[in-house]
Parts: structure tokens; sequence; C-alpha cells
């Protein structure tokens, strides 16, 4: 026991998570469009990606240019002011903004964020019931993109984050 513990403290919790390894790049997955693999991961044939699970969020809805992710803020992404750190919205704003762009890609296509911009309104706190994150495409060219994304509570419809971001698009 650590010297907290000992002082009557609350002990140390654990959180356990389980993920789905990434499937070889065959050619029926290249084949697929950024939508076809986003609705499959969606639908469960194809795994999701491994940082949802880490963090605990999950995609919830896609579509032509859009992406949505929800996630459970809880004590396990505290910072030392006692609140939800910061990087648990971008992570959510970044997923939502590359997977809105990701689902205007071409079969073989890809992209990379080069730029993201991240706006906090709010703080979140451990019991925050779940976020919504929503992306928007605006712009895919054929080597840049751009989006917009919005974090609001599923339970008061309150803006806690938004976002941009510019993508690299990469083609074969």
């Amino acid at each position: 026991m650590t010297t907290y513990e000992t002082a009557g403290h609350t002990p140390a919790r654990s959180r356990t998570h389980r993920w789905r390894a990434r499937p070889a790049m065959t050619p029926e997955i290249t084949g697929m469009t950024g939508l076809e693999i986003l609705e499959a991961a969606l639908k469960g044939t194809l795994p999701a990606a491994s940082i949802m699970s880490t963090l605990g969020f999950r995609l919830t809805e896609v579509g032509e240019g859009l992406a949505v992710f929800e996630g459970d803020p809880g004590d396990h992404l505290l910072n030392p002011m006692g609140t939800v750190h910061g990087g648990f919205l971008a992570t959510l704003l970044d997923s939502a903004l590359g997977s809105a762009v990701m689902t205007r890609l071409p079969a073989r296509a890809a992209y990379t964020t080069v730029q993201l911009g991240v706006h906090m309104i709010r703080p979140v706190l451990s019991d925050t019931p779940a976020l919504r994150c929503e992306g928007r495409a605006l712009h895919v060219g054929r080597t840049t993109a751009t989006a917009e994304a919005r974090v609001v509570g599923t339970h008061d419809g309150k803006l806690y984050a938004h976002g941009t971001t510019t993508c690299a698009i990469l083609r074969p």
C-alpha cells in the first residue's frame, strides 16, 4: 500500500479494456472507400480503432461527410486539477474530424492530420454524462481537406468544446 492508502484514502482502482487487432490490409479492405471502412467498423465487421477502447469512446454514426462519436468521461481521465484532461476532448475531436474527412475518400486514399485546432468551452468532470462529438467535412480536395466538429453533452446539449482540422490527403 502507498502512503496515500495507509492514511485512510481510497485504494487504487483499475480499469481493463479489450480491443481487436487491426486486420491485414487485404485487397478487399484496400478496395473499400473511407465511408465503407467506417460503416464496417460501425457494424463490427471490421475492428474499431483501438484508441476508442483505451479512452472510452465509440463511433455511433457515419454518413457522407459526417462522423459521430460518443465518449464517457470518468475519473480515469482526470488531470492534476481534478477535471477530465483536455486530451480526451482533443482525441474525440480529432477522431470525428478525421473520420468525417475519411468518409469522403475513395478507395486506396488515406489522410493524416496536419493541423488540429481545439477550443475548450467548459470543464468536463469525472461524473459528466456521455459527450457527443459530431464532425463534418467542409472541403475534401485532391491534396488537402478541412473539417469542423463540436462536442456537446448528451444530457444537457451544452457545448463543451469545438475544433477544426486540416488534413493532408494521401493518394497512391
